[in-house]
């Protein structure tokens, strides 16, 4: 067994079909959105134009999370054991949001929605297989040791940033991609309250997998740290 988790061809074919399921989601998705299926609007709102339609797709963090865990993926199928701090950066950072997306989907956002047909398919790949998929691969495979407290420290610029273009873009175009961040039905107040709440799971996320990732390191054998550029 332990052959076998430190195979690096079975590193690269996990890794692999993850980006495999992430890419058919999103271009299946994408096609969705540009035919207007499934826009993510309210019973009775008139769906936006396609380049509105195109940007709302982006600006979903489900979206951006599955898209940098498919980056570090796709890095890992050609090298498993790839390493460099901007690496590790887009690695942890890929992993936090893929973890947090699943949770907040799973807990909150899960009967948001009504999905039927290519969209529901899509839906189980962004939320449920790229989630176990991420974090499933990282225990199994690594690579680790990776993460220290700077690598988690900079792995938070993006859903910082995330959350400053979306209340932005929010006050230009009044949407929201997700209700718990809307600020038109809930104001300010309680929205920065949920991010609050949102931010401490992303630190409890952080943390877990930094001492995982130690703990991890030292079962498989694996050196300090090394120093990174």
């Amino acid at each position: 067994m332990q052959g076998w988790r430190t195979s690096p061809a079975a590193a690269r074919w996990w890794h692999v079909v993850t980006v495999l399921i992430i890419a058919a989601s999103l271009i299946t998705q994408l096609v969705l959105v540009f035919q207007g299926t499934n826009v993510l609007v309210e019973d009775g709102e008139e769906a936006p134009g396609t380049a509105m339609r195109v940007v709302n797709f982006f600006s979903f963090f489900t979206v951006q999370s599955n898209i940098l865990l498919g980056i570090g993926a796709a890095i890992l199928a050609l090298n498993p054991r790839a390493d460099g701090r901007g690496f590790r950066v887009l690695r942890i950072a890929g992993l936090i949001g893929i973890a947090v997306t699943g949770v907040v989907y799973v807990t909150l956002l899960r009967d948001v929605v009504d999905l039927e047909g290519a969209a529901a398919v899509t839906n189980v790949g962004f939320h449920y297989l790229a989630p176990l998929l991420g974090v499933v691969g990282w225990l199994l495979f690594g690579p680790w040791p990776r993460i220290d407290l700077r690598v988690v420290v900079l792995s938070l610029a993006w859903p910082i940033a995330w959350l400053a273009y979306t209340l932005i873009r929010g006050e230009v175009v009044d949407w929201y991609p997700y209700p718990f961040i809307d600020v038109i039905e809930h104001g300010y107040g309680r929205v920065l309250l949920n991010a609050a709440g949102i931010t401490v799971v992303f630190l409890a996320v952080g943390w877990l997998f930094a001492f995982g990732d130690r703990r991890l390191g030292d079962r498989a054998g694996s050196p300090d740290l090394p120093r990174t550029r």
